[in-house]
């Protein structure tokens, strides 16, 4: 009887262990005193301080240092701004909470807090991007959509009036956001590079220090990942390139000084795969998942075993030499009423397309969408169907 016993208990053991295992994290982010990540099951955890209600748990004031679920399933991206949340389900709703004082969450409030998730928008958004106090984010058609703070014009819309409610800054054609302390960046499909908002430190990278109010152009194509630090920017090239802008007082840029600099200045000519942009340093990884880092470390933020400022990248962890990049992986795919959607993730930086044809054997693919999957990150495309639409096949196409 014990035997039996001990043998239903190790069992059980087992099966417990197997389930733990098989639930992964799949996304993070990291606000200014905050962390979010995302598991495999699409759940959303948070932990850090709450002063104004950042972790979602319906408190204010808290701190915790141990992850909390905020959400139990459904949640496929995740930004953290500097005291704000936003996270999109995969119905394609952004959700938000926390500070609100400039009306970042979008809900056409301000001045408040919100400390439970609350919907911002009820479906069609694809990617989702937080600064200090302002947020960007991104339908499925390609178009961009700011809120919040704009004392630096860095919503783009022309004026420096903030706002509350989510504003229409382009209908169609950009496929990557990322938003700094006070600026702005995204990429258009064709690969173009374009940036608004502060630029008093030559973070927009447009050769001057003018604050712009407008989307203005900076680099016209083969840009596929950007990142905003706080008062600079990386990006990369398709070539694997790395390039920087902005603020370098503690040698975030990398480029061997403390100058700032107003026009991209490459710092890396191949194999970079995934950038990162803090407040006073940048990190990359390269082909081989080795992972680098240059700026300030006071805190020890490189990971490099010292607290001494790098002005040039070190590699911080070794990578494998040769090692391949990863490609992409599709985690799901399904009919949900009068569209498709496919998932996908990827363990590197990648630039894809969603292609589609009506005849396997004759080919004549068609592109339907373009657009960047990040180290780590889930991409969810949304097909539009009709009843009558003939049998189609799709793929995900992974650039060379």
């Amino acid at each position: 009887m014990k035997s039996i016993l001990k043998s239903v208990l190790v069992l059980l053991l087992l099966q417990a262990v197997a389930a733990q295992a098989a639930t992964t994290v799949t996304n993070i982010a990291a606000g200014f005193v905050h962390s979010l990540f995302i598991k495999s099951d699409g759940s959303l955890w948070a932990m850090g301080n709450d002063y104004y209600g950042e972790l979602g748990d319906g408190s204010i004031g808290t701190t915790t240092n141990r992850p909390e679920q905020i959400v139990s399933s459904n949640v496929v991206a995740v930004a953290a701004g500097g005291l704000q949340s936003l996270f999109l389900k995969s119905d394609g709703s952004l959700w938000a909470m926390g500070n609100n004082i400039y009306g970042q969450l979008g809900d056409g409030t301000s001045g408040n807090f919100i400390n439970s998730p609350e919907q911002i928008i009820s479906s069609g958004v694809l990617a989702v991007s937080s600064g200090a106090v302002h947020s960007l984010f991104l339908k499925s058609n390609g178009g961009l959509w700011a809120m919040g703070n704009n004392q630096g014009g860095q919503l783009g819309d022309g004026t420096t009036n903030n706002s509350s409610t989510p504003k229409q800054i382009l209908p169609s054609g950009v496929m990557a956001i990322a938003a700094g302390y006070n600026h702005s960046l995204f990429i258009k499909t064709n690969g173009s590079l374009w940036a608004m908002g502060a630029n008093t430190l030559g973070q927009l990278g447009d050769g001057t220090t003018n604050n712009i109010h407008t989307p203005e152009q900076i680099i016209s194509s083969n840009v596929v990942a950007i990142a905003a630090g706080l008062y600079h920017s990386l990006f990369l090239k398709a070539n694997g390139s790395l390039w920087v802008m902005g603020w370098n007082i503690d040698g975030q840029l990398g480029d061997g000084t403390t100058n700032n600099t107003s026009a991209p200045k490459q710092i890396v000519s191949s194999n970079v795969v995934a950038i990162a942009g803090g407040e006073y340093h940048s990190l990359f990884i390269k082909s081989d998942g080795s992972l680098w880092g240059m700026g300030y470390n006071a805190g020890g933020q490189l990971g490099d075993g010292t607290t001494t400022d790098l002005h040039i990248p070190e590699r911080v962890v070794s990578g494998v030499a040769g090692a391949p990049i990863s490609g992409l992986l599709i985690t799901s795919v399904a009919r949900v009423s009068d569209h498709l959607q496919l998932s996908f993730t990827s363990n590197a930086c990648h630039t894809y397309s969603v292609l589609s044809t009506k005849d396997l054997a004759t080919g004549g693919w068609s592109t339907l969408q373009t657009g960047i999957v990040g180290n780590g990150a889930t991409v969810q495309v949304i097909i539009p169907l009709t009843f009558d639409q003939p049998k189609q096949f799709f793929r995900i196409q992974q650039a060379p």
